[in-house]
């Protein structure tokens, strides 16, 4: 079978990889459905949702997620001023559906985010809800929080406010329907103004990211896809509508935290600048991987250099992932902290985009529309700020942990009869010794081989950007592992 074909099929293989992936819930202690009483409260407040007065139903908002998406937090649309650009962004109403206090906000704090695993999901809220009476579906009009940004020419911001309104998606759009409408210039005039205001925009705010030493990874991703009845594994570089898309999410979070701060209340996405010892070593890796990272450009401009199909900034582009750590969560009330500065955006920053699927959203919604309205934060919202760190961090990191064991499980499925043979690979990082020692007979080097798409360990001291024939040795299912050895071919560095 050519690798370019490899997958788990529905047999016997694919049995196991069910089996074991089911298996994962269990492990990771991830909640089965809904309590009844959480049900009751969610038809009941359905039952009895009302709409808000405000009506903006004539805009045409639509929405631009992966194809399968069914619980669609934001619906943007896009215009030109006299002096520059509006953006209106709707998120979804997730406040109005959750009473305080109540069986679902409970349960949501419990959870913390939604958890995806290959073939299902673990929701934040219950279906009815997260992909029912709040999603912002086309042709459906819906309660959301319209988010209204003025943009100078440039695309910096001029003026933000957020309140609730009514709306009506008149397109759900996948992102890659999206940008081959954009490409081939057909898409419906009802929405073609948007999507050419998408390009602009999000290509301004990207040159905006450049100039204040933001910073976005675009480390093509390793996805597991359940397709024509089997799992695969692929990288999936991100198109460029993705990357325009994320700006236009980047300037709510930003606006949000503006908002917060200037009320002086509200939680912050933070994250602290890489120190300086990580810039060093970042900087001699990029010397040595004939890639300089020069004194006069920020390291946002300098990864956006970076082209991923070449070895050498591939495994420069996974080395970065040094310069992005200790992100959290950060709360006030009444006084402003020091540090505000989410150091990947380069600016203050705030989760709000996204209250179907994370939980910290729902709060930052609610805050920002009554900062905006000049009216008293809810109380629930200010009593709830200081847990709502420690419920994001380890929901964060239990989804971390889910998301790499379903992948570890997919990869040693689709391995498993290969092992015996040689694979063409890049050296991503090396040596790791996992604690023991640094000779080269323990020490393991991440490698990425491209058919079927696998980051895996390698063991030896390999030469990062080089690229190696490594020859498969172990694919176990059961424990998640795979073990690759250099082919005899491939010589380990010292």
């Amino acid at each position: 079978m050519p690798y370019s074909h490899i997958g788990v099929r529905r047999s016997a293989a694919q049995q196991s990889l069910a089996q074991a992936l089911a298996a994962l819930s269990e492990e990771f202690k991830l909640p089965d459905g809904f309590a009844p009483d959480v049900l009751a409260e969610v038809d009941a407040v359905i039952a009895g949702h009302a709409l808000p007065a405000p009506d903006l139903t004539a805009l045409p908002f639509i929405t631009i997620d992966p194809a399968d998406s069914q619980d669609l937090d934001q619906a943007m649309y896009l215009a030109r001023s006299d002096d520059g650009y509006v953006v209106h962004y709707a998120i979804a109403d997730v406040p109005a559906f959750v009473p305080p206090g109540g069986p679902l906000d409970a349960e949501t704090r419990r959870r913390g985010q939604t958890i995806y695993t290959p073939g299902q999901r673990i929701p934040l809220h219950p279906l009815t809800l997260s992909e029912g009476a709040a999603s912002l579906f086309a042709d459906d009009t819906r309660s959301a929080f319209v988010w209204e940004i003025h943009l100078a020419a440039d695309g910096s911001q001029t003026s933000c406010s957020v309140r609730r309104a009514t709306v009506r998606s008149i397109a759900k759009l996948g992102y890659e329907q999206a940008q081959e409408m954009f490409d081939a210039g057909n898409a419906p005039p009802a929405y073609a103004g948007t999507l050419e205001l998408l390009a602009e925009i999000g290509t301004k705010r990207i040159e905006l990211e450049r100039a204040r030493g933001g910073a976005s990874l675009n480390v093509p991703a390793q996805e597991v896809e359940f397709t024509d009845g089997r799992y695969v594994l692929q990288f999936r570089p991100n198109l460029p509508i993705e990357d325009w898309n994320a700006q236009i999410s980047l300037l709510t979070g930003m606006a949000a935290a503006q908002v917060m701060i200037k009320g002086k209340v509200g939680i912050l996405r933070t994250m602290p600048p890489p120190d300086e010892e990580a810039i060093a070593a970042y900087r001699a890796r990029t010397v040595a991987l004939d890639n300089p990272w020069g004194t006069d450009i920020a390291y946002g401009q300098y990864l956006r250099t970076l082209n991923t199909e070449n070895p050498k900034d591939l495994a420069l582009m996974h080395a970065a992932t040094t310069l992005f750590r200790g992100a959290g969560y950060t709360p006030f009330n009444g006084e402003v902290p020091e540090k505000v500065l989410q150091a990947a955006v380069a600016a203050p920053y705030a989760h709000t985009t996204a209250p179907l699927r994370r939980l910290v959203d729902r709060f930052v919604l609610a805050i920002c529309a009554a900062l905006c309205a000049n009216e008293d934060v809810p109380a629930w919202a200010i009593d709830s700020l200081d847990e709502l760190p420690d419920i994001m961090n380890a929901s964060n990191q239990l989804a971390s942990k889910v998301d790499r064991a379903a992948i570890d499980t997919v990869e040693a499925a689709l391995l498993r009869h290969f092992v015996g043979d040689e694979f063409d690979a890049v050296v991503l990082s090396g040596p790791k010794n996992n604690g023991h020692s640094s000779k080269a007979s323990t020490a393991r080097s991440t490698i990425q081989i491209s058919v079927p798409a696998v980051t895996g360990y390698c063991e030896g001291a390999l030469e990062p950007g080089t690229m190696v024939r490594v020859k498969l040795v172990k694919a176990d299912i059961a424990t998640r592992t795979i073990t690759f050895v250099p082919a005899a071919s491939t010589p380990i560095g010292s």
